[in-house]
């Protein structure tokens, strides 16, 4: 059965008992590895040997490392022999200077814990799983009495049956509009259906069977979703032998026009199962780890099979891995990535875990029931962990020679722009209106991996006179540093950007020039990044400098690409923002200033009243008229419009 079930809601809040078992000894800034073995002897002497996630941290309270143990106080008291310890974790224990303790019922229990501190505070001495994204599902809902099919992705709260994980959005869509030609399912929201008069234009190239106007009843139609079921869970020969049936029995009958529907829905089953470009026939429901490493570097490729499909794959490259062995790894990989995902009952990995019981344990939860982690030996299974081994030392070449392309691009970045090292985050800006309405500016972050989405930022322009794009840049700045100004003085919690790049000519150049010389700032590299004279044709940039110099960089050079490259981000982020801002603001009504009058109130004032205008010159007598208005409500909004009575 494919189906991953939903996990029941805020399943840890109390499970855990962090407030009653925290232990924080202080110490000075300065590392010093007598001090840190002190500070974890204090811990050792409060501890009893009860299974429960530990936490080291810093002087300024900053958590260095996450761990877990059966027995809390002979794990923590490994620690203050030091001799034993490997170079990696001396450091650490120099640095610690207090320390946290959360006791938990069981070790399975510490694992999850351990797993969901790692991924929320991110320590420098864990195996970090470098991938934010969420993974998408289908969605086959049951609270309609014509079920839709649709694209997933976050917290399963709605009621009906998910199938995933899928490795990206793409597979999702493809086997999605796949899994329209061969059901025939509605993809539309309720909203939409409801109001429909006539067939919409999926109906018309066979992607829909028109529920909305009753071109069919909802018996057939249930009998679609099932067939859809199954499809899903497995049973794909099963439905294509039913569909097949079926055209034949249309053929016969001379119902041309029905036999050759049916054969485009097993053209489609059929393209569903010829895009599954791994054979994983045999192996049922199962997520394929394969881990690769070389020069220091791990790559850990994923396979997601359902019902003996492949749903998708996906390479990861965890970070901090030094001094661990790879099986230390894989077990810290696999806790990370269950944190969030529904685990398959089935889990294969290509090398003996020595607590592959333990993380099996832990993970009964999510899965819904006994999960099993093993080593394939021989047939299908191994044939498809040797697949997914050679797609992991693929993925590890390819990372290590576009790192390597990348760290050249960026030397010769930091060379172009005349910067003293090649820049670890840099933060690009701009601004978004329409003259001048819904104007906000956005801010994106770029780092040697990548973009950093979950650190981008936007602001509402408050200040700014209407079109002034130089009053938008220097509001955005000031705000924006002027936080991180107040927040970290010392400059160390790396959210100060080692170059700034802003998306505009000379006159944003000096707007922003001069809003950090307001704040005393003159040490950020700033580089304005403006379209040239022959943009349109030749795709050429102008690079502006504080000092006034220009600089411009060839058509085909790497560096120029990757500058644009940031640029575009940030303006398509922008869009994006402004965009939704627009939509909110038409949408918005008067009777949103009411404080405490809600979406369900407001529609009934306006479907009684008509306009919000007729609404604020009504009497309070008429208002208490309305239905679904109480005297109390009447009385708030009357006193709103009429504050003198």
């Amino acid at each position: 059965m494919a189906r991953t079930p939903a996990p029941p809601p805020d399943r840890d809040t109390e499970r855990f008992h962090e407030d009653r078992a925290s232990t924080t000894v202080r110490g000075a800034d300065k590392p010093d590895i007598e001090l840190g073995i002190s500070v974890i002897r204090d811990t050792v002497n409060t501890l009893r040997p009860k299974p429960g996630v530990y936490r080291m941290l810093d002087a300024r309270g900053d958590v260095l490392y996450v761990g877990k143990a059966r027995a809390l106080k002979n794990r923590v008291a490994n620690y203050t022999q030091v001799d034993r310890l490997p170079n990696r974790l001396r450091r650490m224990v120099s640095q610690t200077r207090s320390m946290t303790i959360v006791t938990t019922n069981s070790e399975a229990e510490a694992l999850l814990l351990e797993a969901q501190l790692i991924k929320r505070f991110r320590p420098p001495y864990n195996v970090l799983l470098r991938d934010d994204k969420s993974f998408p599902f289908i969605l086959l809902r049951s609270d309609h009495a014509y079920p839709r099919i649709q694209k997933h992705r976050g917290a399963r709260k709605a009621k009906g049956n998910y199938y995933g994980p899928f490795a990206s959005a793409g597979s999702v869509n493809t086997t999605i509009n796949a899994l329209q030609k061969l059901f025939l399912l509605r993809s539309c929201n309720d909203g939409f259906m409801s109001r429909r008069d006539r067939p919409c234009l999926l109906y018309q190239i066979r992607r829909c069977s028109a529920p909305c106007v009753d071109r069919i009843g909802p018996e057939e139609y249930g009998e679609l979703v099932r067939q859809a079921k199954d499809f899903l869970g497995g049973k794909s020969g099963a439905v294509q032998r039913e569909i097949e049936a079926q055209m034949q029995e249309a053929a016969e009958a001379l119902d041309f026009e029905r036999a050759a529907m049916l054969r485009d829905r097993l053209r489609a089953a059929t393209f569903i199962q010829g895009s599954q470009a791994i054979n994983a026939e045999g192996v049922g429901n199962a997520d394929v780890f394969a881990m690769a490493v070389k020069g220091g570097q791990v790559a850990v490729q994923a396979f997601f099979i359902r019902g003996g499909q492949n749903w998708g794959h996906r390479a990861f490259f965890p970070s901090h891995t030094e001094g661990l062995s790879e099986e230390e790894v894989m077990t810290s990989f696999l806790a990370q990535f269950y944190e969030e995902v529904p685990p398959a009952r089935l889990i294969l990995v290509d090398r003996e875990l020595p607590e592959a019981a333990l993380l099996a344990e832990a993970l009964c939860e999510g899965a819904g029931g006994k999960v099993e982690i093993s080593v394939p030996q021989r047939g299908d299974r191994r044939r498809l962990m040797e697949q997914a081994q050679r797609n992991a030392v693929e993925a590890l070449d390819r990372r290590m020679a576009e790192s390597g392309t990348k760290a050249k691009v960026m030397r010769e970045l930091a060379e172009f722009l005349e910067l003293p090292e090649v820049p670890q985050r840099i933060e690009v800006y701009d601004n978004s209106h329409i003259q001048g309405t819904n104007a906000l500016g956005a801010m994106i972050v770029a780092g040697p991996d990548g973009f950093v989405k979950a650190q981008y930022r936007k602001w509402n322009i408050k200040t700014a006179q209407t079109n002034d794009d130089f009053g938008m840049m220097r509001e955005v700045m000031t705000r924006r540093f002027g936080k991180v100004q107040e927040d970290d003085p010392d400059r160390e919690s790396g959210m100060w950007p080692d170059l700034v790049l802003i998306d505009g000519g000379k006159g944003q150049m000096s707007a922003v020039k001069d809003a950090l010389g307001e704040l005393g700032i003159e040490d950020v590299p700033l580089i304005a990044i403006a379209k040239g004279p022959h943009h349109g044709r030749e795709g050429r940039e102008v690079f502006h400098f504080p000092d006034g110099r220009e600089k411009m960089l060839p058509v085909n050079s790497p560096v120029l690409f990757h500058l644009q490259n940031m640029r575009d981000e940030v303006h398509r982020f922008a869009i994006g923002a402004h965009r939704a801002k627009r939509s909110r603001a038409i949408t918005a009504s008067p009777l949103d200033e009411i404080p405490g009058i809600g979406p369900a109130r407001k529609r009934a004032l306006l479907l009684h009243f008509g306009t919000a205008g007729k609404v604020r010159a009504a009497s309070l007598d008429d208002l208490q008229r309305a239905p679904g208005v109480s005297a109390a409500v009447a009385q708030t909004v009357y006193d709103f419009y009429h504050p003198n009575g």
